[in-house]
């Protein structure tokens, strides 16, 4: 796996692939899918996964909220990973590393060994997602060649959560076990014609951005007749052991651990809420752990030679950068905290199969990946801000419909399909926007650790929402022997929770869209 293979080149003056690029973009578009429809598997088994290992609902929010700490919680760190020891080794590592623990979660009869495999497959998919689109950019020449590989690295992306919708609802009609084990043949299949494929950096190539390693930078060079021939170390200097220690600097181990701690913490003390309360131990302790490993992280990220997070001044006064991350954050998490709401209700509640709710569920998912191809031309027509809010209206105009009087029985037709499309616009219009508006006021230099930060803001605002959703509905859950209809208006508060979600969103778009100022003539930023 260390051996560096030539880069695949495009064949002949006319722009098109050569069958190495078509099968390199076919690895990464097919991993990038797999990446993709981790979520909404979860989503349509959670209801089947808490029948089978008898859990709660605030247990078996793990199962989403898991993958999306270890992709969120670990991206900055998985970057580091990525800068220091290259993208192919990485890359082939994470496919063998996500397709063991999709086998290990099919078998999973404890739900914290579950847990465990989603935030092992987080982390995977958070080595290769953003690595995968780096290797296109660095692979395929550029212009149209290079544009058609990210579209259709994008569209595979988009439409990984309407596959995983569908595939989760048909096997898990069988198990869910089925539902969780299916990536692992297919990402050893990606793994083994990425061995072929996946080019290394040159020898001479830097892997990444230049990393301080805290104590294991070579030696001075001599300059005088004394210095020893074809070697780069002072004769009467020893070099440098690499230790634990060192290593732990070079990756901010203490900082990825820390911030990732924390999060579960919180999301733990979230889930014991309803049933301890705010006095009890089982509640306070883990969020009381949350708020010191903050604490921790922050002092360790400030004297740390190499520290994962390190905001720039620039960064900090975009304006466009942090309404962005708050933009997204709000519409991705009032959208898996709905469809975990919706789920609940449609098989716990109302009884449908899993297939039935995957399909009832399509309205939502499908648009965005039917459209991806046009959103560039979206934003470049009627501008960022204006999509951003009016994709935000209909986040929240969808969310409200949820809160209508008389939820029982379930009205698809009337209330939730809706509900659905609404939301489905709501990701057509102001999901790519965010995107773009996110990093068009940025310097170049500071793109990158820009794109880190959203995207950690996207992820952590799932975990935040779903956590949140599942605290809610067991906090307001009805006596025992109620019937569907008093536990369907016991959704409200979980649903209230999508809606403000959606209303803050709104409110973060009207203020990009009445503050935004014309574009910066310095050709340090913009598009």
């Amino acid at each position: 796996m260390t051996r560096t293979f030539p880069a695949p080149v495009a064949a002949g003056t006319d722009e098109r692939f050569g069958p190495r690029l078509w099968g390199l973009l076919l690895v990464l578009a097919g991993n990038m899918l797999i990446d993709a429809l981790e979520v909404s598997v979860a989503v349509v088994a959670l209801p089947a996964i808490g029948t089978d290992l008898g859990q709660p609902p605030t247990v078996t929010q793990w199962v989403m909220t898991g993958f999306a700490a270890g992709f969120g919680g670990l991206l900055l760190f998985g970057a580091r990973v990525v800068t220091l020891l290259g993208r192919r080794r990485v890359y082939l590592a994470a496919l063998l590393a996500f397709a063991a623990a999709s086998a290990l979660s099919a078998l999973a009869h404890d739900p914290w060994l579950l847990l465990a495999t989603r935030l092992t497959k987080g982390f995977c998919a958070a080595l290769t997602a953003p690595t995968g689109l780096a290797i296109i950019t660095s692979t395929f020449p550029e212009g149209r060649p290079r544009s058609r590989a990210v579209s259709v690295y994008t569209l595979f992306g988009a439409g990984g959560f309407t596959a995983g919708l569908l595939l989760s609802g048909w096997l898990t009609e069988t198990s869910w076990r089925w539902a969780f084990a299916f990536p692992a043949p297919v990402v050893l299949l990606l793994f083994a014609c990425g061995l072929r494929l996946i080019p290394g950096e040159a020898p001479d190539a830097p892997k990444g951005p230049s990393v301080p390693t805290g104590g294991a930078q070579s030696a001075p060079k001599e300059t005088g007749p004394s210095a020893p021939k074809g070697r780069g170390e002072l004769r009467d200097q020893p070099p440098r052991r690499r230790t634990m220690t060192t290593t732990a600097q070079r990756y901010d181990i203490p900082g990825a651990l820390t911030f990732l701690g924390a999060l579960l913490a919180l999301v733990e003390g979230i889930t014991q809420l309803p049933a301890h309360g705010w006095t009890d131990p089982h509640a306070t302790t883990p969020l009381t752990a949350a708020a010191l490993l903050l604490l921790l992280f922050r002092q360790i990220e400030r004297r740390a030679t190499a520290p994962l997070l390190t905001v720039a001044s620039s960064l900090r006064r975009s304006p466009a950068l942090i309404r962005s991350a708050l933009g997204a954050a709000c519409l991705n998490g009032s959208y898996l905290g709905l469809l975990f709401v919706l789920t609940y209700q449609t098989q716990t509640l109302a009884g449908w199969s899993p297939l039935r709710t995957a399909c009832a569920l399509l309205p939502a998912a499908a648009p965005p990946a039917l459209t991806a191809s046009a959103s560039g031309r979206l934003v470049a027509r009627f501008g960022a801000p204006r999509l951003i809010v009016a994709g935000a209206a209909c986040a929240f105009a969808g969310a409200l419909l949820q809160l209508r009087p008389h939820p029982w029985p379930l009205d698809y037709p009337g209330r939730m399909l809706p509900t659905l499309l609404l939301v489905g616009a709501a990701f057509v219009l102001s999901f790519a926007a965010l995107n773009i508006q996110a990093m068009s006021r940025l310097a170049p230099a500071d793109r990158l650790t820009g794109s880190g930060l959203y995207q950690t803001a996207v992820q952590l605002a799932a975990v935040l929402a779903v956590a949140l959703a599942a605290a809610l509905l067991a906090a307001h859950a009805p006596a025992p022997g109620a019937g569907p209809a008093a536990a369907a208006a016991a959704c409200r508060p979980a649903l209230t929770l999508v809606a403000a979600l959606g209303f803050l969103g709104l409110l973060v778009g009207l203020t990009g869209l009445l503050r935004t100022p014309p574009p910066p003539s310095s050709p340090h930023h913009g598009e």
